[in-house]
């Protein structure tokens, strides 16, 4: 490879003890491949083992770990021990491929579709609909209830443990439910879960506790816990940068072994301030990098953009839609061909790129996501 590419292709050995190869994760992507009763599909493995001989770290779409909790349809689940021989199949593949690979994990509380839930009712930490046409108003969930979520997380970690994963993602961001919990715009409780920014992180270190007791109880090798954020939200009362950074200084002492951001390009300013233009990665970055690892994403597509992404000082780089349009974008890195690594797609190229009906048509059909040209 050309020297200048050479910083991310370094090992690293994570708090816990895992080793990765390199600097570049897959990151998580839902890809709509799954059986519908959450177990892992033939597709769905294909489109996996041919995006997992590169990236030093693969981390898997979102599995529920409640039933109650599915945010999507054809997704992973995690919910029960019937779904482990299954999930054991997508570690082994991946793990075949040479990266290792880490479940993300989540609830996706009142960003549930209805028609998923076998009651059509979701749930979360208060009463209040999302501000999107047609929400549904969720229900307020109950202490025991809470509870039982909390440990269910823990039960989801120990599958992944059981399947053979490296490590689990805890899914904090994207306005599910662990977020709701932490946004004012979602948790208007005035019990201990909720009220002060203390007490709306609770239930966010609850479940991260939880984690790490199925980890400490389990696992009998090195096992990854990360923990994926949203920087802000644009609803009012929402997440503000203030909030985060007072969270993440919190985080950065949990014991765990990254933070994952979620940011649509790692460069965008605030999504509540348009003046305010300083990436939200880079300001978590100066704020804890030095205490534990920052995971950088977003609209990273060429080597040097994710070197230029590096000089910030995160140690890592997920790719998401780079390793759709472009399975071996590492190996071409790695082989001095990077000239070659495709950035766009057309719609004949689905049988080539490995990628599942239902993401593919979720691409054709998402104008600007992708860059898409006539064939």
């Amino acid at each position: 490879m050309k020297k200048q590419y050479e910083p991310m292709f370094d090992t690293f050995t994570f708090k816990r003890g895992v080793t990765v190869p390199n600097r570049i994760m897959m990151a998580p992507m839902t890809n709509f491949a799954s059986k519908e009763n959450g177990e892992v599909s033939e597709e769905e493995l294909e489109y996996y083992r041919v995006r997992s001989n590169g990236p030093g770290t693969v981390i898997t779409a979102v599995a529920y770990v409640t039933r109650g909790g599915k945010g999507f349809s054809h997704e992973i689940g995690a919910d029960n021990d019937q779904l482990i021989p299954g999930l054991a199949r997508l570690a082994s593949t991946i793990k075949d491929q040479g990266a290792k690979v880490i479940l993300q994990i989540f609830h996706g509380g009142r960003m549930c579709p209805p028609e998923e839930l076998l009651d059509g009712q979701p749930i979360s930490a208060s009463a209040v609909a999302p501000l999107r046409e047609g929400a549904v108003t969720p229900r307020e969930l109950d202490h025991l209830e809470i509870e039982g979520i909390i440990s269910d997380f823990g039960e989801a970690t120990r599958r992944a443990i059981e399947a053979g994963f490296d490590g689990v993602e805890i899914h904090g961001a994207n306005t599910y439910l662990i977020q709701q919990f932490f946004s004012p715009h979602s948790n208007r409780r005035g019990d201990e879960w909720g009220g002060s920014l203390e007490k709306r992180m609770r239930f966010p270190f609850a479940v991260i506790d939880s984690v790490k007791k199925a980890v400490d109880q389990h696992a009998k090798n090195p096992f990854v816990i990360g923990y994926r954020i949203s920087p802000e939200e644009m609803e009012n009362p929402g997440i503000k940068m203030e909030d985060t950074l007072a969270f993440v200084d919190q985080l950065a002492e949990a014991d765990l072994d990254y933070l994952h951001i979620s940011v649509q390009d790692f460069w965008s300013g605030s999504m509540r301030d348009k003046e305010d233009k300083e990436s939200r990665i880079v300001l978590i970055q100066n704020k804890v990098g030095a205490r534990v690892p920052v995971i950088g994403v977003g609209s990273l597509h060429t080597p040097d953009e994710v070197m230029k992404a590096f000089d910030t000082g995160i140690p890592f780089v997920a790719l998401g839609r780079e390793l759709i349009m472009e399975p071996n974008w590492v190996k071409k890195v790695q082989e001095e061909k990077e000239a070659s690594i495709r950035q766009t797609l057309t719609k004949n190229d689905q049988k080539e790129l490995v990628v599942p009906d239902y993401l593919w048509n979720a691409i054709m059909n998402s104008p600007g996501w992708f860059p898409v040209e006539e064939n």
